[in-house]
């Protein structure tokens, strides 16, 4: 399983074999990084491009948003995301507390992928974009770990998916002005890069 052409293979074989799919998913609960980011970059791929397949499992994914794991959340909060082109039966809506309550950890892996996140979300689920934005306005508020203007950044690019239909134009341009003055180099960059697509 160490190259792109395992990995395709393998993806291939899972959505036909739901055996093999569930021992994608314990694979993930593995206390082995190896195991355990292999069987994720599987899923991962799954998720992008046969979301339908893994959608089937969402119980068992939604699950692990309160594990007492990082890495389970960390999984889950990706995964769970790009399965929300799928979410036929609204799923999503009966755990959006729960995934979002993942941006007050202090762990940055796990705040920060659920902001990153966020923008795919509230590009497939438009009904959610003002709870959303409303989150992402008040990440400093939320976030309880030490890299709060990292996590500004994430939430501008979480904007950029879906800024071109929120009703919220004016409050997301004011909150990415003012991180022009951020001490993150990164979010500062990115705040730029922002105005220039969206701010003419």
């Amino acid at each position: 399983m160490n190259s792109e052409y395992d990995v395709e293979n393998i993806v291939k074989k899972a959505i036909k074999d739901d055996k093999l799919l569930s021992e994608l998913l314990q694979g993930i609960l593995s206390k082995k990084d190896e195991i355990r980011s292999k069987n994720f970059e599987i899923l991962l791929q799954i998720s992008k491009t046969y979301p339908k397949i893994l959608y089937l499992k969402w119980d068992f994914l939604a699950d692990l948003l309160t594990s007492g794991n990082h890495f389970h959340r960390y999984i889950a909060i990706n995964l769970l995301a790009n399965l929300t082109s799928v979410d036929s039966n609204n799923k999503f809506e009966e755990i959006f507390d729960i995934y979002f309550s993942n941006i007050e950890s202090n762990r940055t892996m796990v705040a920060g992928q659920t902001a990153l996140n966020s923008g795919k979300i509230a590009k497939e689920i438009p009904n959610f974009q003002p709870k959303i934005t409303h989150i992402l306005l008040n990440i400093d508020k939320i976030y309880q770990g030490k890299h709060t203007e990292l996590l500004k950044g994430y939430a501008i690019d979480a904007f950029n998916e879906y800024f071109k239909e929120t009703e919220d134009k004016k409050e997301i341009l004011n909150f990415v002005k003012a991180q022009l003055n951020s001490n993150s180099p990164k979010t500062k960059k990115i705040a730029k890069e922002f105005l220039k697509k969206w701010d003419s």
